[in-house]
């Protein structure tokens, strides 16, 4: 579980949303707590996740997840830990393939594309 405050000056709810800006796009993202705080994104409480207003003009755009649990979304984590626990259970490793290099220039190599045999 983890433990982490809204961002909003005097606000001690849990966390248990973050809010992103793509300022390109006048879009704000409101999603799932985040695994950890990355610089430009807010976690906010209940209250204030669902009562974000942006500016004229601005797009919200609110992510699916639960807010009703101050829990980090688990969804890369739980796919990272199925694809390294299928690895351990395959029979034999795969083998490495080795791409046919097409050309160089100086400490650069062009590789052919494996698929493309």
């Amino acid at each position: 579980m983890i433990n982490r405050r809204c961002s909003r000056t005097a606000c001690t709810e849990a966390a248990v949303a973050t809010l992103t800006f793509v300022y390109a796009d006048s879009t704000a993202v409101v999603g799932p707590l985040a695994l950890r705080t990355e610089p430009g994104t807010y976690d906010l409480c209940r209250t204030h996740s669902r009562g974000l207003s942006v500016p004229r003009g601005w797009e919200v755009i609110r992510l699916p997840g639960d807010l009703d649990s101050p829990r980090a979304s688990t969804d890369d984590l739980m796919a990272l830990a199925d694809a390294v626990r299928r690895a351990g259970l395959a029979d034999s490793p795969p083998e490495p393939v080795q791409p046919a290099v097409t050309r160089r220039k100086g400490h650069l190599a062009v590789l052919a594309d494996p698929e493309d045999d």
